[in-house]
């Protein structure tokens, strides 16, 4: 472990090399000059092998603003992908994504919307003609700002986060809710806003015995790309309390304040340490909130997500990495 290559790996405290393993690798699974394919998303299907994932933004041959849903074959002897365009016309400006407890086979994507669709939750089919159908457009009627990303509790509930970054960047109107996060039931269709007090509520995910929601705040970076480092930048944790039979989140501390741009997309392990996507690429934290260590990508990562046995899938515009770490660390959502 002394000749870890500190150009891609480095070390804040001993405990990452547990992570880390003793023969971390990096390595590029796909490369795309064409736009940014890589953004956002990050769901893996095992059964599968394939991962999809949304673009950043770009514009369209008529010069509209356009986000593409993809999906990334993984090929057998894990060296390389290929890349897939989904056409999905009633997802608009897709954004995060989860795979679906009810049904492995689908995806529930963040939709951002548009000046006339709504933003919200969507269930995908990952096969084709990949049917797509709404899961929730708005808060008792009133529309949700641009839906970011989203999460499965394990009592079958969606919660998710919507700040206003769509209102920022042109193609949403103007907010008429708060800055929250929100719990859906699909067995009831009851919605409930369970968080507020953020300026940018981005991304979310729980402890692996779901005691704690952790929630990202990037207001650090405006819609417009300007940056200011007196904003907020920094990951929020929350305790889930059962209060009357239902989840009420209390505490609210701050975990992590991160160096490098903003934390975006946030998963945690099976032993409870806490990754996110930064400027830098991916930072992890100790349950307790110790900088353990960072996987340094050019460039940064927006989002990721685990794949088996100690893979990470990074996704960094252009390009998807993937990480390999001690085959010990496997993902809380997946649990392999």
């Amino acid at each position: 472990m002394d000749n870890i290559d500190v150009s891609i790996w480095k070390i804040h405290d001993t405990a990452f090399r547990e992570i880390s393993g003793e023969h971390p690798i990096l390595e590029l699974l796909l490369d795309v000059e064409a736009y940014p394919f890589a953004h956002e998303a990050g769901v893996f299907l095992p059964d599968k092998n394939i991962l999809f994932v949304t673009s950043n933004q770009f514009l369209d041959a008529n010069g509209d603003k356009k986000v593409q849903i993809s999906k990334i074959s993984l090929k057998e002897d894990g060296q390389g992908a290929s890349q897939e365009e989904i056409q999905c016309e009633s997802i608009h400006m897709a954004n995060g994504g989860v795979n679906d407890r009810k049904n492995t086979e689908n995806i529930i994507f963040c939709a951002q919307g548009s000046m006339t669709a709504p933003s919200g939750l969507f269930r995908m089919s990952s096969v084709p003609p990949y049917k797509t159908e709404p899961v929730v457009t708005s808060f008792h009627g009133r529309p949700f700002n641009s839906v970011n990303d989203v999460v499965f509790s394990k009592d079958g509930c969606i919660w998710f986060t919507d700040p206003t970054y769509g209102f920022q960047q042109g193609y949403r109107p103007p907010p008429q809710v708060p800055c929250q996060v929100y719990r859906f039931d699909p067995n009831t269709a009851a919605i409930r806003a369970v968080a507020d007090g953020f300026q940018m509520s981005n991304g979310l995910c729980f402890s692996p015995d779901e005691l704690v929601l952790y929630v990202t705040d990037t207001d650090y970076i405006h819609g417009n790309g300007s940056t200011d480092p007196h904003r907020v930048s920094s990951i929020y944790a929350l305790d889930v309390v059962h209060i009357h039979g239902q989840p009420s989140l209390q505490n609210r501390r701050l975990f992590a304040f991160v160096d490098v741009g903003v934390p975006d997309g946030i998963k945690c392990d099976m032993d409870g340490n806490v990754y996110s996507g930064c400027g830098d690429g991916i930072h992890v934290w100790s349950p307790g909130g110790v900088l353990l260590g960072r996987i340094l990508v050019p460039g940064g990562a927006a989002n990721f997500c685990f794949g088996r046995g100690g893979e990470i899938f990074i996704l960094n515009e252009h390009r998807i990495w993937k990480a390999k770490l001690n085959p010990l660390v496997k993902g809380a959502l997946l649990g392999i």
